[in-house]
């Protein structure tokens, strides 16, 4: 149940907001926006939040970050040479990275600041929605017809969520018991499905944007379904 959710969140309410966004350009527009990304997280963010980690004592988030920032930097080097290739048409697009593939056990967090864990919390957020946009830039890229650069997005899309979000978990303690996930869960769908999307409905129906106002009142609805399931598997735990 849980996979399936999780498989509708990003196959189909992320297609759709993204859709409506305009986040999937051409193969070059997509190139650009991920470099810039790539460059905030390995110039700015990354070696903020290590250099944050380090004066706190977490000395393996620190550790974690910095690593997290060259593996950003050589994404970045990646998409640049794809870029020329792609408007040039001379070279090779690279080869796509490998990602270290990291469990997440059930664990307590292994932080003690709270500004670590706080930045924790960020970069597990933009590290999924990097492997979100890059799976989207990968279909792009695979229409068409440059299977090279799909590659290239989807195994940096791997990496991303394999690797980076899977450390960044391990360390926030993000996956805890069974019941305690579940909770987490059912707390989250909900405020989704009473008070975020009902309040984006309200302001894109203000605006007179109807596709929108349409989306985030059907994703609550959909949300308020994945709170009742989540709920019955609780009740069945006992």
């Amino acid at each position: 149940m849980c996979h399936t959710t999780a498989q509708t969140e990003l196959n189909e309410h992320l297609h759709q907001a993204a859709t409506l966004a305009g986040v999937v350009g051409t193969n070059a527009a997509n190139l650009r926006q991920a470099i810039n990304g790539e460059t905030y997280e390995h110039q700015v963010m990354y070696r903020g939040f290590a250099d944050q980690a380090c004066k706190d004592g977490d000395l393996e988030a620190a550790k974690l970050f910095t690593e997290i920032a060259a593996d950003e930097g050589r994404h970045r080097d990646a998409y640049r040479t794809a870029l020329t290739v792609v408007t040039t048409g001379r070279g090779t697009i690279p080869a796509p990275p490998k990602a270290d593939m990291v469990s997440v056990p059930a664990g307590l967090p292994k932080v003690k600041a709270a500004r670590t864990k706080a930045n924790l919390d960020t970069a597990m957020h933009g590290e999924a929605l990097a492997h979100a946009k890059y799976m989207l830039f990968a279909a792009r890229a695979q229409q068409s017809g440059d299977p090279a650069l799909t590659r290239l997005f989807e195994g940096t899309a791997g990496v991303e969520l394999h690797e980076h979000f899977a450390g960044e978990a391990v360390l926030a303690g993000l996956v805890r018991t069974t019941k305690e996930n579940l909770r987490r869960a059912i707390t989250g769908e909900h405020t989704e499905a009473t008070t975020l999307y009902p309040g984006f409905a309200k302001r894109a129906s203000a605006v007179g944007d109807t596709a929108a106002n349409r989306y985030f009142r059907d994703t609550a609805a959909d949300e308020a379904k994945h709170a009742a399931a989540f709920q019955q598997a609780l009740d069945q735990l006992g």
